[in-house]
């Protein structure tokens, strides 16, 4: 009976297996959530945003007219006469 494989041998054959099909791997660092001080430094981000966004009422008109197009559209698609 081989000797079974290591767990280093079996990513390697899991990754030539995806390079196979044409991927590749990325690495995406991401912040991380648990560190000290990142819920706050969230709420303070989202304050700043909903401040701009309460301070411009045309975007706000533009992200309606926007949601009703999508809407549209989207009803157009269901009933068969999407483009």
């Amino acid at each position: 009976m081989p000797p079974a494989a290591t767990s280093a041998q079996r990513v390697a054959k899991r990754r030539a297996a995806l390079r196979a099909q044409g991927l590749r791997p990325v690495q995406i660092w991401v912040p991380d959530t648990r560190a000290p001080g990142f819920a706050e430094e969230c709420a303070r981000q989202a304050a700043i945003v909903d401040a701009a966004n309460r301070a411009d009422g045309d975007l706000m008109r533009f992200m309606d007219a926007a949601a009703a197009d999508l809407d549209n559209h989207l009803e157009a698609l269901e009933a068969g006469h999407g483009e």
